[in-house]
């Protein structure tokens, strides 16, 4: 027998120990040639046998005493959620899953009365053997973009089957490639391995280093930004259809904004006026209004304080590079191609430009005043954690030998 829908295991996809496996399907297997001939005898065999009947019978009673209750509670007019709660007094860790008890107490609110489960006549599927995951896991490592229907086809196997030997015994899902700045190569990438070590030696030796570090960078804002994919996405029954979106494009109308800020807050922050150029001239004044403003908020740090910035021409001009050897400023380096490792990049521009995206501002007035009060709104713990966060990319960039890593799971 084989069930279906309301069935009395625990939870699916559940394994025991060793070779042995649960998968919502009755009987347990094991790898006999692996064990010793003394273990293979008749004998050992029933012994194992009856004691998974015994845990198997006393699991199903444990099972169709809280479908009972479950039944009683229901014609009671008790909620699911208070069902779950009394069941969950009483049984304790062995209570069934909540969906299966919100799956019960829907069965007989729909008029069930048979608190059985349902069979069909039938062998179970033999489909997910040893031989057909491993012939899957060949052809998708032939090739890791081939379509359900055209693995299916290669084996020989129904597509119902081939997707869940994928999924729940070769535990892979199918994802979309990230796109990112450049393919980095060797050098590069060794690059951002250094850099990362040499900061992170340094954050070692003194603790206190990145309280004196301030990093910036330029971005654009728009009278109008289209919101992404993501946050368009809504909550829908599976019945409904799938919402439309017309395609949209970022205004023309924009306006440049330079921020500054450290482990603190923001220190300085500007827009620059249209027309102008962000060039090594203009950049050098942009930087003495920094320093200036760092010796009215950051007294403790006016002396001795260091800038990290992108690798763009401007910041990296001889004008650029004399002004800060002038006034005794240190750089911290950056390797190019790493937004990963920029605290504009994966932190600020992306959790300011979330207030922005989806309105129409009419006016560049309109959209500066808003980024105002969004960057204002900004907590001084959000910067500390977004300090403690650039540790982190650090460590990942020197575990993943300089690959690019935002977006992933780590």
């Amino acid at each position: 027998m084989r069930m279906i829908f309301l069935r009395s295991t625990e939870g699916p996809g559940k394994e025991s120990g060793g070779c042995g496996r649960w998968r919502g399907n009755p009987g347990i297997q094991f790898d006999l040639p692996q064990l010793s001939s003394r273990f293979c005898s008749s004998w050992y065999i029933s012994k194992v046998h009856s004691s998974f009947c015994v845990l198997s019978r006393a699991k199903m009673q444990r099972s169709l005493e809280q479908r009972y209750t479950i039944k009683f509670c229901t014609k009671l007019g008790k909620s699911g959620s208070k069902t779950l709660q009394l069941l969950r007094t009483a049984y304790g860790d062995a209570v069934l899953s909540s969906a299966q008890v919100f799956r019960w107490q829907k069965a007989f609110k729909d008029g069930r009365e048979n608190i059985e489960d349902e069979q069909r006549a039938g062998h179970p599927s033999t489909a997910r053997t040893e031989n057909n995951v491993a012939h899957v896991k060949v052809v998708l490592d032939r090739d890791q973009c081939l379509q359900m229907r055209l693995i299916a086809e290669e084996v020989g196997l129904p597509k119902t089957d081939v997707h869940r030997i994928i999924t729940e015994d070769l535990h892979m899902r199918k994802i979309c490639a990230k796109m990112v700045p450049k393919n980095l190569s060797g050098e590069q990438k060794d690059s951002h391995v250094l850099v990362s070590q040499e900061i992170l030696d340094r954050v070692t030796s003194e603790p206190d280093f990145l309280q004196g570090v301030i990093t910036g960078d330029e971005t654009w804002v728009f009278k109008y930004d289209p919101t992404t994919k993501r946050q368009s996405s809504e909550w829908h029954t599976s019945e409904s259809p799938r919402p439309k979106k017309a395609r949209m494009s970022k205004s023309r109308v924009k306006s440049m904004l330079i921020i500054f800020f450290d482990s603190k807050g923001i220190v300085h922050k500007e827009f620059v006026s249209p027309g102008q150029t962000v060039n090594q001239t203009f950049y050098v004044q942009v930087l003495e209004r920094l320093r200036n403003r760092v010796r009215r908020v950051r007294g403790e740090i006016a002396d001795k304080w260091f800038i990290h910035n992108n690798n763009a021409p401007s910041n990296t001009s001889f004008a650029v590079r004399e002004f800060f050897t002038q006034n005794k400023i240190t750089t911290l380096s950056h390797p190019p191609y790493s937004p990963d490792l920029a605290p504009c990049d994966f932190f600020l521009f992306p959790k300011l430009k979330t207030h922005l995206k989806g309105h129409h501002f009419g006016t560049v007035e309109n959209v500066q005043a808003t980024a105002m009060r969004a960057l204002n709104n900004m907590s001084s713990e959000d910067f500390l954690h977004c300090y403690e966060e650039w540790q982190q990319h650090w460590n990942h960039c020197i575990r993943l030998q300089g690959v690019y890593f935002e977006g992933d799971k780590l």
